[in-house]
């Protein structure tokens, strides 16, 4: 896809962000589990399309949606779920070629062997995490054969828990810190600032980690870590008027960027 047709698709896409805020306006706002409420599917079987898929850990446990259990409100890896893959998804789907599911994602344990039909995946709230044995055994696997793991939704000392859980993976690994220039960020949108997008929860600067294969920048990276941010956060109240639609957008491109890497590399 070339750059111009790409950002009038991309603008097309804003448009209907920027209208959804303002119907919302004008309404003076409605109840927020009735506005954020969408139609998904649990987990379907591979069929070729990008799905994206949420990693999950702890108890297994049901589906439900509100309570202790999944969404907001309930367990920490189900944050911003199903409203921020939802949302995602359908704007993947419209700026890119990718053949992609857009009624909700897969939610996987680290260990399940359904994990390898996927290459790029999702963990929300790492700081509360706890890696065990096959788990780790297997995200190892996972990584060093392709796979692409993004880290978001956690901030301060949830930043120590991801690097000691990840340690039991990768005990070689070192975490690098990303900047402008990082290859991720050029993946299909031209991002110079990572650090310009602010978090949706504010005092603490954001920052960026990778890690990379032999620990050298100039191959492939295999995970990210969005310190001290939640992209998936602006995704989740994209359509409601809650978050500023120039901070929902940019928190779009990290999302692509981050897919469309995953895929290549």
């Amino acid at each position: 896809m070339n750059g111009v047709l790409c950002r009038r698709i991309f603008a097309a896409a804003l448009l209907v962000c920027i209208a959804g805020s303002a119907a919302l306006a004008q309404r003076g706002g409605r109840d927020r589990r009735q506005q954020l409420d969408v139609e998904v599917q649990g987990n379907t079987p591979y069929d070729g399309r990008f799905v994206f898929v949420r990693l999950r850990y702890g108890t297994p446990i049901g589906y439900a949606r509100y309570g202790n259990w999944i969404g907001d409100g309930g367990l920490p890896w189900s944050h911003d779920y199903p409203e921020g893959e939802v949302h995602f998804s359908k704007i993947l789907d419209e700026l890119t070629n990718l053949r992609v599911r857009t009624d909700g994602s897969n939610i996987l344990a680290i260990d399940d062997p359904e994990l390898f039909n996927y290459p790029v995946a999702y963990m929300a709230e790492p700081g509360h995490w706890g890696i065990t044995e096959k788990e780790a055994t297997a995200l190892r696997s996972y990584l060093l054969k392709g796979g692409f793991l993004i880290f978001d939704d956690f901030r301060g000392r949830d930043w120590d828990n991801l690097q000691y859980q990840m340690a039991s993976a990768l005990p070689e690994g070192r975490w690098i810190q990303l900047d402008g220039s990082s290859k991720v960020f050029h993946s299909f949108f031209e991002i110079d600032q990572p650090e310009s997008l602010a978090a949706p929860y504010g005092g603490l600067p954001p920052t960026y980690w990778g890690l990379f294969e032999n620990n050298d920048p100039n191959k492939r990276l295999m995970a990210i870590a969005n310190v001290n941010n939640d992209i998936s956060e602006y995704w989740e109240f994209s359509d409601t008027g809650i978050a500023m639609v120039d901070l929902t957008n940019e928190a779009y491109k990290f999302g692509v960027n981050y897919v469309i890497y995953g895929l290549t590399h």
